[in-house]
């Protein structure tokens, strides 16, 4: 196996490290939650046993950036944190199992080897592409024919549901719902008013339009045709 371990607790990482390297695996060690995420979006490992309270970036944070961008490599959470709330927490975070320390060796290697068995999951883009316009999940960067877009939060996330949805027309409820999470008509002009942004920021500094409107129905982004 090939695992990513970030802990910053040194007598942990060496405790666990040995242990999974004399059993013949490979084990790459992080202190620092940020390099932890650079390092499991840059390399494929089969589990990744990630501490709660890291320097730089904390673990549940790490996790959620990692799912966010679509990663779905098996994730234990090896923590002194274990309240059952905390425990529940971790898991919504996208964690896989959760170990709390005090721990057994041979437990964590009992655990890594079950998640490491599960059936592969198909890993998610992280980069979306229509036309010249891309856009970085992980790094959270858009650019269109080379160019930086600078995006506001919300343009970000408009942009982003209209790109994975590519040549799909999306009503102006189903932006509501997914975007600002609305389950009701609030009877606002937000979509209107961000998909206008957007247009300025996207398309307007450039030749070819991508975002489009379908009188009566919605909008949809997609290459020139």
């Amino acid at each position: 196996m090939r695992i990513l371990l970030v802990e910053d607790d040194a007598k942990t990482a060496d405790y666990v490290t040995r242990g999974f390297r004399e059993g013949g695996h490979v084990c790459d060690v992080f202190s620092n939650g940020q390099d932890g995420l650079f390092q499991a979006t840059r390399e494929t490992y089969d589990v990744m046993i990630v501490d709660r309270m890291l320097p730089g970036l904390d673990g549940l944070s790490m996790a959620k950036a990692l799912r966010a961008a679509g990663t779905r490599t098996p994730l234990i959470f090896l923590t002194s944190i274990g309240g059952v709330d905390d425990r529940v927490e971790g898991l919504e975070a996208g964690g896989d199992d959760y170990l709390t320390k005090p721990f057994a060796f041979a437990e964590l290697a009992a655990r890594v080897g079950a998640l490491a068995r599960r059936p592969a999951m198909q890993q998610e883009v992280t980069v979306l592409k229509v036309h010249d316009l891309q856009m970085d999940l992980i790094r959270r960067r858009v650019t269109r024919n080379g160019q930086e877009v600078d995006l506001q939060p919300k343009e970000f996330m408009l942009l982003e549901t209209l790109m994975r949805n590519e040549g799909r027309v999306l009503t102006r409820t189903m932006l509501l719902e997914r975007v600002w999470d609305f389950h009701f008509d609030p009877q606002t002009s937000v979509v209107e008013t961000h998909i206008s942004r957007l247009r300025a920021k996207v398309d307007k500094p450039f030749e070819t339009a991508l975002i489009h409107t379908t009188r009566s129905s919605g909008y949809s982004i997609h290459a020139p045709r």
